[in-house]
């Protein structure tokens, strides 16, 4: 071993062995009660991980490979410090590892997917840069709708990606196309969706229809001719990509609506404000519509002529996509929640946010979940609490970008009523124990320069409004490796929806609080038992090091 080796095997001893001094009562009885003479044998350690820790399917071979990776020794079994570091190891997840575990095979309407807004943009929505880096980044992430604004460049002669009616710089379409082929199956093989806010005269509707055709080839999904009565699974289109707009009108119908409306909108139903005001076409009675283009989409948008009543029609010969910004969800949610329901389980949804967050933050995802909206679109460049939940509900079902929607949104013989308070179903119990890790990942000074860190974790639940709550755990003070030893107890109407958000802050006494970690968790797939927490930066990057002991139990209201 070399003597940098040596040196990082005996900081990552003494760090655990740090950790020991202080592990919970809790811990150490449980090492007590599964282990003889000071060593859990193979059977202590089966015995206590489907006892305890209820991992009914592990085997004692599992338990064995546990010690047979451990780097103590004896190796016919783990001592007080080997059990404690299994515990705060990487294997010892708090989320299930199954997977993908949900029906693949059910319409896309079925499902939560995961959706960019204005994918291309690097910073905010008035002057930021727009480039295929931040599609690349969202597409590694597990995001499986991409939303381009697609324009004519200065000369009428190419297409352009941007923000319409902004001072972004544009990138080309050729650029993103090409990106979102080579990037959109590196996280998941289940199919990519492009939404085109199309801006574009009939030629250049045209050109932008070679070039998806020939930049996507064999994995562009074309239907033809073809309106689906239903919408097709994730399990048939994987490895597909998939466009969805609004389908171009031939130019009388064009020149009809202006004559009704004065005012001929863009081929976005998304009428998105404040930032975006969309150049009129160039209408030229001699030019044709796109044959071309009208046959590559596959998801049609659109949104009918009236009010509410007329967007939520549920037609049974054919679905659609509509959209909707957050406060058109809002106030729809108020008078239409069970249209909406009902719309959702045939149809898209799909809100964004309002054009007045040019800051590129987002909204509360919760209310658009809960009316069955698949298509929650959310800037991905931003590091906002809001999107932390968006990760969350994400790192469910093997972080597909596909998560199935609950039975209770799916069912046609009744529907949900969104405003209708549940009874509670369960109880989730969470005691923080302690956390480690920030002694390695940030710099001494970080936090305080003259002394260690004053630490508190809050803990709560994002989900309906009977479920939402936020607790917060004492101050720790001058401590790099905290220890609460704290529960908290949530009482649940829908866990199939609810998020458990964890964070950790440094206590400052003159200032804003210092952030230090957070994780978001599918309640649905939280694993019961002891378990290592990892805590993710802003931007939702996994630390190196930093996690939090914790320990979670389920039990039914009394």
């Amino acid at each position: 071993m070399s003597k940098q080796s040596y040196r990082v095997c005996l900081c990552f001893r003494r760090r655990f062995k740090m950790a020991v001094a202080q592990a919970p009562e809790d811990v150490k009885n449980l090492f007590e009660m599964y282990s003889e003479n000071g060593l859990m044998n193979v059977d202590g350690l089966h015995k206590f991980l489907v006892e305890y820790q209820k991992e009914d399917e592990t085997t004692t071979d599992d338990a064995q490979k546990i010690i047979d990776g451990s780097t103590h020794l004896p190796k016919n079994g783990l001592h007080v410090e080997a059990f404690f570091r299994h515990l705060f190891s990487d294997t010892n997840s708090p989320q299930v590892s199954l997977g993908v575990h949900h029906d693949m095979n059910a319409p896309l309407s079925h499902y939560f997917i995961f959706t960019g807004h204005n994918s291309y943009l690097t910073g905010n929505q008035l002057n930021s840069d727009c480039s295929d880096v931040p599609i690349i980044n969202a597409l590694k992430r597990g995001v499986r709708v991409i939303e381009l604004d697609i324009w004519p460049n200065s000369e009428k002669d190419d297409v352009h990606v941007l923000h319409g009616g902004t001072l972004t710089a544009p990138v080309t379409l050729l650029k993103c196309l090409s990106s979102i082929k080579e990037y959109a199956f590196v996280s998941s093989d289940f199919p990519v969706v492009i939404t085109l806010e199309d801006h574009l005269t009939p030629d250049l509707q045209a050109k932008a229809a070679n070039m998806i055709t020939e930049t996507l080839g064999d994995i562009l999904f074309t239907p033809g001719s073809e309106v689906f009565k239903e919408f097709p699974s994730p399990e048939t289109l994987k490895k597909r990509i998939i466009i969805s707009t609004k389908p171009p009108k031939d130019y009388t119908e064009a020149k009809e609506d202006k004559d009704k409306e004065n005012d001929l909108k863009s081929d976005k139903a998304d009428d998105e404000v404040a930032t975006k005001k969309a150049e009129p076409h160039e209408n030229k009675p001699k030019q044709k519509k796109a044959p071309e283009y009208k046959r590559l989409i596959a998801i049609h948008a659109g949104k009918p002529k009236g009010g509410l009543d007329e967007c939520l029609e549920v037609d049974p010969e054919k679905v659609r996509r509509l959209s909707l910004s957050e406060l058109e969800l809002e106030k729809a949610a108020e008078t239409h929640g069970k249209q909406i329901v009902r719309f959702t389980q045939r149809n898209m949804l799909r809100v964004y946010p309002k054009g007045i967050r040019v800051d590129s933050s987002n909204y509360n995802p919760m209310i658009a979940w809960l009316h069955g909206a698949q298509m929650v679109a959310f800037n991905m460049q931003g590091c906002d609490k809001h999107l932390w939940l968006m990760h969350g509900m994400f790192k469910a079902n093997g972080q597909c970008g596909y998560v199935k929607k609950p039975d209770f949104l799916l069912n046609t013989n009744e529907i949900f009523d969104p405003e209708v308070k549940h009874s509670e179903k369960t109880i989730l119990k969470v005691t923080v124990y302690l956390g480690e890790g920030w002694y390695y990942d940030f710099d001494h000074t970080h936090f305080d320069p003259y002394s260690p860190p004053d630490f508190y974790v809050k803990v709560g639940i994002a989900g309906v409004p009977a479920d939402k709550q936020m607790t917060k755990s004492k101050i720790v003070e001058d401590s790099w490796v905290p220890s609460w030893n704290q529960e908290f107890e949530f009482h649940l109407t829908m866990p199939q929806l609810a998020l458990l958000r964890i964070e950790v802050h440094e206590y400052d006494m003159s200032e804003k609080d210092d952030f230090a970690g957070q994780t978001c968790l599918p309640v649905s797939e939280i694993r019961s038992g002891i378990r290592a927490v990892p805590l993710m930066d802003k931007k939702g990057d996994k630390y190196n090091n930093v996690k939090l002991l914790m320990r979670f139990e389920f039990t039914n209201p009394s």
